[in-house]
């Protein structure tokens, strides 16, 4: 084909591509899906799926977005962190105090306080020591840690330190007038949500029905040096006030992200789904065009092996398989898999197209004079086949992906790989329908059907466009 043929062509598919407003849509929803797949790293955290497989312990566990205070009437405190090293500095001989300002305006507060990521600098038994203090709205002072030792890997988590909940428990039962005998106070330290206590109203419904406090709180953290010589590293320091609501998607049980398994998670279906539909499309009309070309005991042998393929029952072959490679999967043996089982049907379909094609009078010509079979097969009959190749590939893709995440539900899938079906399948593991964790569920499941949605509105459109074509051959 001339140049100027072909770009007379492209032109023309593009005029009538245009006219097609589902592909229109498809390709806008496509182009939106890809953006975010090549921009994950950017829009979300580089190294999510480093970390996918670990707890992330600065986010708080199961929290719905952050989106959710503008639809409920319950307003739940979102996440903030805050730098050591920004906050207010005041310095009185060996002791250093950070200041930090929280104003809380909602119904729920923070699910716990964390400090991290102080580095201290000591010799011999000297050891830094840190104290941390809440004053309230209402002048009352909570001290949470008193001289607590501060080493490297410290990480101070007030609603899970004992000392802490028994200091915030203990001050509450002597302030607040309620009348706890002391094995209940003894069970509150274990069971009660201190950070909620500590953030309430203090009166004699503080432990069975808290208030919420508004206004600004301080949060006082004293640094007391051994020694001159002693110094801490506050450069990477940081206090959490951990939300009872994250982000975009909110987080799973484990803390993570679930807006970053997302935008990750397109990523892999993207490859899977694509690959899968171009190689599987590509072997079935090969394998189709060589069996109906060449007839006889080639045809007879290939739709016996064809037919046998066909019967298969796929997705229980896949689960077996699964289950045996379980725990060494990875993305390349799921599109192989995929693969092997997805070009059958495509090949029959190829195989009655190249039977009507091969009887053209142009096929005619070519092998009058002397054209080779393949040759006639590669040059002339699959050219013809490539419009139905092309809008199938499209339409292929929702079916690899729903395979995958299939897969990946039941827990056969890729687990070093972040995926929409690996986050289902998390949240199936959890309990998260029962639990009412909707955004743990709803948001992969609408990401799967996008991506189906998006490839098949392309691919109706392309088959509206190329397939008359096929009518004139």
């Amino acid at each position: 084909m001339r140049w100027e043929d072909l770009k007379d062509s492209l032109k023309n598919f593009m005029f009538e591509f245009k006219l097609q407003k589902g592909g229109i849509l498809g390709l806008l929803i496509l182009t939106f899906l890809v953006f975010g797949a090549v921009a994950a790293p950017y829009i979300t955290y580089p190294d999510t799926q480093e970390r996918w497989k670990e707890v992330w312990i600065e986010n708080p566990i199961t929290a719905p977005p952050v989106w959710i205070n503008y639809i409920t009437d319950k307003s739940l405190a979102p996440q903030e962190v805050y730098k050591i090293s920004e906050l207010n500095f005041e310095k009185n001989g060996d002791r250093e105090t950070y200041t930090l300002t929280y104003e809380y305006i909602y119904d729920m507060p923070p699910k716990d306080i964390i400090i991290r990521d102080l580095s201290p600098s000591t010799s011999g038994k000297d050891y830094v020591k840190i104290s941390i203090e809440l004053l309230r709205p209402d002048g009352q002072k909570i001290t949470l840690l008193k001289d607590k030792k501060l080493k490297n890997e410290t990480i101070i988590q007030i609603e899970n330190n004992p000392e802490a909940r028994k200091n915030i428990i203990t001050w509450a039962v002597k302030n607040s007038g309620a009348e706890i005998s002391p094995i209940e106070e003894f069970q509150l330290r274990a069971i009660a949500d201190v950070i909620e206590i500590a953030f309430s109203q203090l009166n004699p419904e503080i432990f069975d029905n808290p208030i919420p406090l508004k206004g600004e709180y301080k949060l006082l953290i004293q640094i007391k040096l051994p020694s001159e010589d002693a110094s801490v590293d506050k450069s990477n320091g940081i206090v959490l006030f951990n939300g009872r609501s994250f982000g975009l998607m909110g987080t799973d049980d484990k803390g993570r992200d679930l807006w970053a398994g997302l935008v990750w998670g397109t990523r892999v279906s993207l490859i899977i789904g694509v690959s899968v539909a171009v190689f599987s499309v590509l072997i079935g009309i090969f394998y189709g065009v060589t069996s109906g070309y060449f007839g006889g005991w080639v045809d007879e042998g290939l739709q016996r092996f064809n037919d046998f393929m066909y019967s298969l029952p796929v997705l229980p072959i896949l689960i077996l398989l699964g289950a045996y490679f379980k725990g060494h999967t990875t993305i390349l043996t799921i599109v192989i898999l995929l693969v092997v089982f997805g070009w059958v049907g495509i090949a029959k379909v190829a195989r009655s197209m190249a039977l009507q094609i091969k009887e053209q009078a142009f096929v005619e010509a070519a092998r009058a004079m002397g054209a080779s079979s393949w040759r006639i097969v590669l040059k002339h009959i699959i050219p013809q086949i490539m419009p139905y190749a092309f809008s199938q590939m499209a339409l292929s893709v929702p079916g690899a992906v729903m395979t995958e995440a299939a897969l990946s539900f039941l827990g056969l899938g890729d687990p070093t790989a972040v995926t929409w079906g690996q986050i289902l399948y998390d949240a199936q593991r959890a309990g998260a329908v029962v639990n009412g964790y909707w955004w743990w569920v709803v948001p992969p499941g609408l990401a799967i059907a996008l991506v189906g949605l998006s490839f098949v509105l392309i691919g109706v459109a392309l088959d509206r466009i190329l397939n008359p074509r096929l009518k004139h051959l």
